[in-house]
């Protein structure tokens, strides 16, 4: 495990107005596709404010989704993925015969986001759609594309928006790339 230094340095990858933008054409392209109601999953923690971003901007676009929480984890202790997806909370709401939204934030190596599909689908959701805020396609380990992306990124660690390192940086209002990593 690193240690965190104490000045970080953090460049402006996507700035606050960028993401709003992308956000709400998000919104738009989603409520284009998809029935007026819908449930949307969000797997916490990282998605968190991506995710309520994109639910206000859906009911401003027409839309109306009900929301359920879902917390997923392939990391363990450690600070590499074991590889293996497990649920640490699980879905309050019942998806059967439901169109669903899963949002995540990102899109890496899709162990994660695919996992969470094929849990909807054994539940018998009526479709599953994935939305990720930021896509990594190289880094990719599981054959599993998004449905919606608000941004395709380099292999950068990224921070703000949600995205932390050793839970800071959640809160900046942008998304910023360490420099110094």
């Amino acid at each position: 495990m690193s240690k965190i230094k104490n000045k970080t340095s953090l460049k402006t990858l996507f700035s606050e107005a960028q993401i709003s933008k992308r956000v709400d054409a998000l919104a738009r392209e989603i409520v284009a596709d998809y029935p007026k109601e819908f449930l949307v999953i969000v797997i916490l923690k990282g998605s968190f404010v991506f995710a309520a971003d994109l639910i206000r901007a859906l009911e401003t676009n027409g839309g109306s989704a009900q929301v359920d929480f879902i917390s997923l984890s392939s990391y363990g202790l450690g600070s590499n993925s074991s590889g293996k997806v497990t649920v640490k909370q699980d879905l309050i709401e019942d998806v059967s015969g439901r169109p669903v939204l899963v949002i995540d934030d990102i899109l890496e190596s899709g162990r994660t986001i695919a996992f969470a599909v094929e849990m909807m689908k054994k539940r018998h959701a009526a479709t599953v759609k994935t939305c990720l805020l930021l896509d990594k396609p190289g880094r990719r380990k599981v054959d599993i594309e998004a449905d919606y992306v608000g941004f395709k990124i380099d292999p950068y660690f990224v921070v703000g928006y949600g995205l932390d390192l050793a839970n800071k940086y959640r809160g900046l209002p942008y998304i910023g790339i360490i420099e110094d990593i």
